[in-house]
């Protein structure tokens, strides 16, 4: 069994400007720059043979290369417990194409649909007991967070391995993105 994900990763030159806000709110376990990434779509513990077969199903997507940018801030958790902290994305059309595609290739290989909603960020900390009041302030001061574009030329499939220190991440597989022919097929 492999724990699998299709994520886009963040450009180093975007990481470092979002590594400039990962400060100042207590304990949080901020994300490195090499960890920050967009998930498309959490796959979850899968056997070899699947994850062959979802790995056929995603180097047949076709999407056209994008622009992207980070837009905003906020955080994840519910009852006023919040567990992360997240960089928002600004809102593209060409993502949620991608994202959909990647849903629909996990179903053609027999995985579940997911039951979740989508909601594209990139994570930069996990939050162990914070004080609420902590992160509502950390949010406000950085909610105008908003990069440069960044051009997207390819989304890979990764593995995520848990560990003491948190969770590390590999590139399994790198898809390049190409012309779209029908941009208005799911």
């Amino acid at each position: 069994m492999i724990r699998l994900f299709a994520a886009i990763a963040i450009p180093p030159e975007i990481a470092a400007g979002v590594a400039r806000r990962q400060q100042g709110l207590p304990g949080a376990r901020w994300r490195p720059a090499e960890a920050l990434h967009v998930t498309l779509r959490f796959f979850g513990e899968i056997a070899g043979t699947t994850a062959d077969d979802l790995d056929a199903e995603l180097a047949r997507i076709t999407c056209e290369p994008m622009l992207l940018e980070l837009q905003g801030v906020g955080s994840f958790g519910e009852g006023g417990e919040p567990h992360a902290v997240w960089a928002g994305l600004a809102d593209s059309q060409p993502l949620r194409r991608l994202a959909t595609r990647c849903d629909s290739a996990a179903r053609r290989a027999g995985l579940p649909a997911e039951r979740r909603t989508w909601r594209p960020h990139v994570t930069l900390a996990y939050l162990r007991r914070p004080q609420p009041r902590r992160v509502a302030a950390w949010i406000q001061g950085h909610n105008l967070l908003k990069s440069p574009p960044f051009r997207i030329d390819r989304f890979g499939l990764f593995s995520s391995w848990l560990g003491q220190a948190g969770a590390h991440y590999r590139l399994e597989r790198a898809y390049p993105l190409v012309g779209d022919a029908d941009a208005s097929r799911p």
